[in-house]
């Protein structure tokens, strides 16, 4: 066996074990995204999201809470402008209540989905920010979720705590 082809395996099996610690064991299959019964998605077991409906304090965050002066069809489009707006960033599903981006990695390897359900009556934005493989996020989607509630705080849209 020559050096070349066992730097080369070598090199191989270390690549494939890095990805296997970075993408964990996780299923393609256990991704989610979109309405249930007019909610959130449920996350997954995994802890690689964070949202404003799970129960569970590791991935709990807090939903949007709206200016009480900040009317809510404005907010709302305040704030897809601003998801918009985020790097690597692509609106991919936009109604008038309910809104997904797609969020790439700044690696460009992997793929994020962020989220966002309106709820006029209560005056609140839910959200839900996931990563679609892997086990762990190392805290990506709580950073992103709130560095988005700092800019929406920055436009006045938001009760400031």
């Amino acid at each position: 066996m020559n050096r070349f082809f066992l730097c080369r395996s070598v090199a191989g099996w270390s690549l494939l074990g890095a990805m296997t610690l970075f993408t964990g064991c996780a299923s393609l299959t256990e991704h989610r995204v979109g309405l249930v019964d007019g909610d959130l998605t449920p996350c997954p077991d995994a802890p690689r999201c964070v949202s404003s409906r799970a129960d569970e304090p590791d991935r709990r965050v807090d939903p949007f809470e709206l200016a009480e002066d900040m009317d809510p069809d404005t907010a709302w489009a305040e704030a897809r402008d601003a998801v918009a707006s985020m790097p690597r960033t692509t609106l991919v599903d936009r109604r008038p209540d309910y809104l997904r981006a797609e969020v790439i990695s700044p690696w460009h390897v992997y793929t994020d989905d962020l989220e966002l359900l309106l709820d006029r009556q209560a005056r609140l934005i839910h959200v839900r920010s996931s990563a679609r493989i892997g086990y762990y996020d190392f805290g990506v989607n709580r950073e992103r979720v709130e560095a988005l509630r700092g800019r929406l705080l920055k436009r006045g849209l938001l009760e400031s705590r």
